[in-house]
């Protein structure tokens, strides 16, 4: 739970520093199947850097757990599903994507 809290933060804190996709796409003007293929892109981007972020966390705590080969295996497997679970990791992705 300890990682998780942490990916959490950690997605909380990264996902500010994006600019949002709709910002995005409102500066480079883009409509119809344009807007289209970019927000998916930006969606697809924003998660890919929430999950990343989360994986980091859980290997930290992996980490600092001292797990080696299947244990942490298995451990960074659930943790990072637990984090994917977590409505802030949603979050994360809906503020990059500045919905």
């Amino acid at each position: 739970m300890k990682a998780v809290t942490l990916a959490v933060a950690i997605c909380l804190i990264s996902a500010p520093a994006f600019a949002s996709c709709k910002s995005e796409a409102a500066e480079k003007k883009l409509a119809g199947a344009a807007l289209k293929s970019f927000m998916t892109k930006c969606e697809k981007d924003a998660k890919a850097t929430c999950v990343k972020d989360a994986q980091a966390a859980c290997e930290k705590d992996a980490t600092d757990k001292k797990l080696r080969g299947a244990a942490k295996a298995s451990h960074m497997k659930k943790c990072v599903a637990d984090a994917a679970k977590t409505a802030p990791v949603e979050k994360c992705v809906l503020d990059t994507m500045g919905m």
